[in-house]
C-alpha cells in the first residue's frame, strides 16, 4: 500500500454525509425503542453532541492516526497517540455538552473543570464509549471501501501490466523475424535473382500485416494463416526442392489468437530447423479450429548432429506471451521424437 496518498480510497462529502446522517438516525431508532418513557428531545439533543465529536475523531483517527502511523507500521506510537486522543476528544466532548450546549436545553448544575478531567470513569462510560462506537463504524467501512478500491487497482495494475509485457514480446519477436526475411532478400539479391522483385512483394504483405493487424489484441486465424503463406513462399524463394512444407488445415470455426503467434512458430520452425540444415527439410503445419479451441501443430526436421534450441529467445517469448493472454487456459507442448521436433499450442475459443 502506498502510504501518503489517499485519492483512490477518500471518501468525498457526500459519502460522509450519508455515512454520519444514517448512523445518527440508527442511534436515535435503537433510543426511541429502548427509552419509552424518557424524555426523547433531551436524549435527542444529547445524542447529536455526541454525534458532532463521533464525526470530528473518527476522521482524525482515520486520517492522522492510521494514515501517518498505523499504515507506516509505528504501532505503538499509534496506540499511545490513539488512547491519548479518545481522552483529550471525550474531555472536549463533556466541556463542550457541559459549559456550551446544556444552557441552551437544560439547567442542570455544571461540572467543575476538575472534575471533567479527572473522573476517568464517567468520561468511559459517558463520552468515550461513544466515540470508539463511532470511529469504529467510520474504520471499518473506510477499510472495506479502501480494500476494494486497492484491489480494483491492483486488477488494472496488473492488466496494463500484461498489456505492456505483451507489447515488448511483440517488438521482440517483430523484428527477428524482419531480420531473418531481410537476410533472405539480401541473398537473392546477391546473386541477382530474378526472384527478388517477388521476395519484396510478399514481404510488403507481412509488413502490412505486422505493422497494422499485428498491433491488434486479436486477429482471425484465418487471417494468420494467410500471412503465413506469404511467409512460406517467401522462404521457398530461397530454399527451392530442399524444402517440403505440408500444410493441412480444418476451421469449422472462426476463432481468434494474439496475431503473430503462429507466424511466429513458423518462422521458428525456419530458423532453427531449416536455417541450420543443410540437407532437405521437411516441415508440417496442421491447424484445426471448432467452437471449443483452437488447436496449431508443427513439426520440422533437424539435424541429429543439432542440439534442439528448446530454450530459444523465439519460444520463450511465445510460452510468455500464451500466459499473458490466456492466463492458465492454454497447452504448450514441445518434443522430440527422433529427428523431428514439433511445438502443439491448443489455446480455448475466442470470437
Amino acid at each position: 500500500m502506498k502510504i501518503g496518498t489517499d485519492k483512490n480510497y477518500r471518501p468525498n462529502i457526500g459519502f460522509q454525509i450519508l455515512f454520519w446522517i444514517a448512523l445518527f438516525l440508527l442511534i436515535e431508532a435503537r433510543n426511541y425503542g429502548e427509552y419509552e418513557n424518557a424524555n426523547i428531545q433531551l436524549i435527542f439533543y444529547y445524542d447529536l453532541c455526541h454525534w458532532i465529536f463521533q464525526i470530528i475523531s473518527a476522521n482524525f483517527i482515520y486520517y492522522v492516526l492510521i494514515k501517518h502511523f498505523f499504515d507506516r507500521k509505528k504501532y505503538f506510537s499509534f496506540s499511545i497517540l490513539l488512547l491519548v486522543s479518545l481522552y483529550v476528544f471525550s474531555v472536549i466532548n463533556r466541556l463542550f455538552i457541559v459549559y456550551i450546549a446544556e444552557p441552551f436545553f437544560c439547567n442542570y448544575p455544571q461540572d467543575s473543570i476538575y472534575s471533567i478531567f479527572t473522573d476517568i470513569r464517567y468520561l468511559l462510560i459517558s463520552y468515550t464509549f461513544s466515540i470508539i462506537t463511532g470511529a469504529f463504524a467510520f474504520v471499518s467501512v473506510m477499510f472495506m471501501l479502501r480494500y476494494k478500491s486497492e484491489k480494483q487497482n491492483t486488477t488494472k495494475l496488473l492488466k496494463e501490466k500484461a498489456e505492456l509485457e505483451l507489447k515488448v514480446l511483440k517488438s521482440q519477436l517483430n523484428p527477428h523475424f524482419l531480420f531473418n526475411t531481410l537476410n533472405n532478400i539480401y541473398s537473392l539479391s546477391i546473386i541477382n535473382s530474378e526472384k527478388t522483385s517477388e521476395s519484396i512483394s510478399r514481404l510488403s504483405e507481412i509488413l502490412d500485416y505486422v505493422l497494422y493487424k499485428g498491433q491488434n489484441k486479436t486477429v482471425n486465424i484465418s487471417d494468420e494463416i494467410s500471412i503465413i503463406d506469404d511467409y512460406i513462399e517467401l522462404e521457398k524463394l530461397r530454399y527451392d526442392e530442399r524444402l517440403k512444407i505440408f500444410k493441412r488445415q480444418k476451421l469449422n470455426s472462426e476463432n481468434k489468437i494474439p496475431p503473430l503467434l503462429y507466424l511466429s512458430l513458423v518462422e521458428n520452425s525456419f530458423k532453427h530447423g531449416a536455417g541450420k540444415s543443410a540437407g532437405n527439410i521437411e516441415i508440417n503445419i496442421e491447424i484445426e479450429t471448432d467452437e471449443n479451441q483452437s488447436v496449431f501443430r508443427i513439426k520440422n526436421t533437424y539435424s541429429e548432429t543439432l542440439k534442439s534450441e528448446r530454450e530459444s529467445l523465439g519460444l520463450n517469448n511465445i510460452e510468455e506471451q500464451l500466459k499473458i493472454f490466456y492466463e492458465n487456459q492454454f497447452e504448450f507442448n514441445v518434443s522430440e521424437i527422433g529427428n523431428w521436433f514439433e511445438v502443439e499450442i491448443i489455446t480455448p475459443a475466442t470470437e
